[in-house]
């Protein structure tokens, strides 16, 4: 969804510095080569206590999920929560695939959906794992159906002790 990111300076606040030209080069290279689809950006330098700091602007992606490439080559997907970059859900991935089509879609309301609601007002803290073995249905469609009723507004992905659960939206 885009946003800023501030090279040059520490957690901490400390202004450190940059070699802004190198630091461009960088920023190109992992825009261009490493992210699917591109990623576009402006930056801008400032001169703060006799050093030189980059803010790069990114630009929210019209196409999601964008995907990094790791050491290895794999694509991975990140979600930004507060200071992190925390690695996408398949959930997360099926909700940036559905959103992305261009038509709505029908929703049937059966009884598997109503189970959904069941377990989710019955656990404040439902997991996918935990709610595969409950309902007792496949992990693709548990993704598939919690994608839906996130990309509804129903249901809300809440991320704690660096893991992902699912809610009933308040």
């Amino acid at each position: 969804s885009g946003g800023r990111l501030l090279i040059g300076v520490k957690d901490n606040g400390k202004i450190a510095g940059v070699r802004s030209e190198e630091e461009q080069y960088m920023l190109e290279a992992a825009a261009e080569l490493y992210c699917r689809p591109k990623v576009s950006y402006h930056t801008q330098t400032y001169h703060v206590e006799g050093r030189s700091i980059l803010v790069a602007q990114i630009d929210e992606s019209m196409q999601k999920p964008v995907y990094a490439q790791d050491e290895t080559g794999k694509e991975l997907a990140y979600l930004r929560i507060e200071d992190e970059n925390i690695l996408a859900t398949p959930v997360h991935l099926r909700v940036w695939q559905q959103s992305g089509s261009p038509q709505g879609e029908l929703m049937e309301y059966t009884e598997r959906e109503q189970l959904l609601l069941n377990l989710l007002e019955e656990n404040d803290h439902l997991s996918l794992n935990r709610y595969c073995r409950l309902a007792h249905i496949s992990r693709r469609a548990a993704e598939h159906l919690l994608a839906k009723f996130v990309r509804y507004d129903i249901v809300e992905p809440v991320f704690e002790g660096h893991r992902f659960h699912f809610r009933l939206k308040e």
